[in-house]
Order: C-alpha cells, then sequence, then structure tokens
C-alpha cells in the first residue's frame, strides 16, 4: 500500500481528496503547513507527496525545496489557475507535476498512479532497456536504472523519477531528436495530460542540475519548435 502525504491548509481538501484516496486503497497522511509535513517527513518519508503551493509556516516551494537534497520521491504541487509562475517555478526546483485548483479528484488520483508506476518501475529496473545495457554509458554519461544512478564526468547527479527519465530517453539515441509529444509519452502515461510547457520544465531542471556538477554542461540541445537532441561531447 502506497502511502501519500497531503500538504494543504483547506481541510476541505484534505478531507475529500483523503477520502477518495483511501477508497482507491492508498495510505493517507494529512497536514495543514508545510512544517509540520516537514517534521513527519524526517521520521517517515511518505511514498509520493501532493504540496499546496500556498501555505502557512512554510510554503509548498520552500517545503520542495529542503526535501529534494534529502530525497527523490514523486511531489505533484496543486496551484490556482493563476499561479502560472508558480507552476513553471515548482517545476524547475524539482517538483514532478501538478494539478490545478479546482481539480477532477480522479485527474489527481491518476496522475498519483502514474508517478507511482514511473517510481516502481525504476526502483525494480522494468525501465525498458535491454538486458545488455542494463548501465548504459553515452561518453561522460553513466545511468545506472537497477540504482537510478546518473554519474557525470565521475560525480553523482541526483534527479528526480520524470528527470531521470527524459534523460533516458534523449541519451539512448544521441543526435537523434526527440519531440515534446514523444518526451511526454517517456515521462507520463497515455491517459494523463500535460503540456508543452511541463516538458521544458523539466528539461531546464535537468540541465541545471547537470551545471550543478559540469557548469560547462552542453550535451542537451534545444531545437525551437522540434524537440531536443542529446549530443555526446
Amino acid at each position: 500500500m502506497s502511502r501519500i502525504a497531503l500538504v494543504d491548509d483547506d481541510r476541505n481538501i484534505l478531507t475529500s481528496v483523503s477520502i477518495t484516496l483511501e477508497a482507491e486503497g492508498f495510505e493517507v497522511e494529512t497536514y495543514n503547513d508545510g512544517q509540520s509535513a516537514l517534521d513527519a517527513f524526517t521520521k517517515r518519508m511518505p511514498d509520493l507527496a501532493v504540496l499546496d503551493i500556498k501555505m502557512p509556516r512554510m510554503d509548498g516551494m520552500d517545503l520542495l525545496q529542503r526535501l529534494r537534497p534529502k530525497t527523490q520521491i514523486p511531489i505533484i504541487f496543486l496551484t490556482s489557475k493563476d499561479d502560472e509562475i508558480d507552476e513553471v517555478l515548482g517545476l524547475r526546483m524539482g517538483a514532478d507535476d501538478y494539478v490545478k485548483k479546482p481539480f477532477s479528484q480522479r485527474l489527481l488520483v491518476e496522475r498519483i498512479r502514474s508517478l507511482l508506476r514511473r517510481q516502481e518501475a525504476l526502483e525494480t529496473n522494468e525501465v525498458a532497456v535491454e538486458e545488455d545495457q542494463k548501465v548504459m554509458q553515452r561518453g561522460n554519461l553513466s545511468m545506472d536504472p537497477l540504482r537510478h544512478a546518473v554519474i557525470w564526468k565521475g560525480k553523482d547527479v541526483s534527479l528526480t523519477v520524470t528527470e531521470f527519465l527524459l534523460l533516458q530517453s534523449l541519451a539512448q539515441r544521441p543526435g537523434f531528436v526527440k519531440s515534446r509529444d514523444q518526451l511526454m509519452d517517456v515521462a507520463y502515461d497515455d491517459q494523463v495530460y500535460v503540456d508543452d510547457r511541463t516538458i521544458d520544465s523539466h528539461i531546464k531542471r535537468l540541465r541545471k542540475k547537470m551545471r550543478m556538477v559540469d557548469d560547462s554542461f552542453s550535451a542537451i540541445e534545444t531545437l525551437y519548435g522540434i524537440g531536443y537532441r542529446y549530443n555526446e561531447e
């Protein structure tokens, strides 16, 4: 049974969403501010967290920033319809997805299931990789799906599930262009809708993380209006 943490200062959302998730077979933990959630996570980390952005004591952005150095669990942001800047910023900081308020609870359940399936696939080495290519080597890049490990020029790089899958997809065929639609298929299930901005934000975050270990990293090329390409250095 997967444990889902809901962090939101709206008690109606906590109550209604937790009832829905429990009916779907999830174990649910609820918190009404970021600090309470962080205190609990230091003792027991959930399998996935759903975070509101605007909360008292510690907002969702601050909580995400504190969590990412410690864990790569999937994280979904809840945002209002006017929070476009926050959505993009959250994705760049390491969130895996976002859902706009007011939202369909069925959509949220499907987004949660999609991210948990991706996480489980990585942990059990069920990502589509040939048996003789479990550890993929592309020039300075080494990726091990079994350990969810990424090494660039001998240095470890910590990636979220979505970032790992996007980099893996691009690096599997150096020099070939992957469209945004193709990358969406890699990172999300077919029944889960995301827009182009989501993929672009993940790629920007991925580049930023790679440049944290190598400020000259330029292996991921943007082809405007087309997609992205991985070039071996």
